[in-house]
């Protein structure tokens, strides 16, 4: 697939991480709207403890709803639990995670202002470890390089909280090379038109 072509995907579509019990439902699947919005399933137990880090999205807003379940959001530090109807919008900056907030399972939509290329960066963090699980470890971590390789790929739309972002773009920067001759490669590459918008 060119990074220009049609994406693997199509309104509906559901995606599981066997890690975590976590999927992507893919509700809206438009590249040309100003929100990217799309909902996450939660399983029994699933995303308890997880391996989701503190990150922040420097470029956009995040906004979590939850319509059914629990939900924990961790805001700078502070946790907040979210129930059914109640939203929290996580401006962009912010250090953030979010868990289950039960043992029980949870739906939430999730949306991103502006839209950025996130519809991209989640399909392809969904699909690779859904196609590449030998690439994670027990937990659903990535290897350094493959995160080195996204996260560089997909400049500006998340970093981890805590380490100066400029670091974290140097790193990822030397590092993405080498993940090619590791064997890794991105399920989704980002259009090239618009991809070094946030760098």
């Amino acid at each position: 697939m060119s990074a220009m072509g049609l994406l693997p995907v199509v309104q509906g579509d559901r995606i599981r991480n066997a890690f975590n019990g976590e999927t992507f439902i893919f509700t809206h699947v438009s590249e040309d709207a100003d929100i990217v919005q799309f909902d996450v399933y939660l399983e029994p137990g699933g995303m308890l403890t997880g391996t989701g880090r503190q990150h922040v999205h420097p470029g956009a807003d995040e906004e979590f709803t939850v319509v059914s379940g629990k939900l924990v959001v961790v805001l700078s530090g502070a946790p907040r639990t979210l129930g059914p109807g109640q939203c929290l919008n996580v401006p962009r900056g912010t250090p953030h995670l979010f868990r289950n907030g039960h043992q029980g399972e949870t739906l939430l939509t999730v949306r991103f202002r502006p839209g950025q290329q996130f519809l991209r960066f989640f399909l392809n963090m969904a699909l690779g470890t859904a196609n590449h699980p030998e690439w994670y470890d027990d937990r659903g971590e990535p290897p350094l390089l493959l995160r080195a390789l996204t996260l560089h790929a997909y400049a500006g739309h998340g970093y981890a909280a805590g380490i100066p972002i400029w670091f974290q773009k140097a790193l990822f920067a030397a590092l993405s090379p080498v993940s090619g001759f590791k064997g890794y490669r991105l399920s989704v590459p980002p259009r090239r038109s618009s991809s070094l918008a946030g760098r």
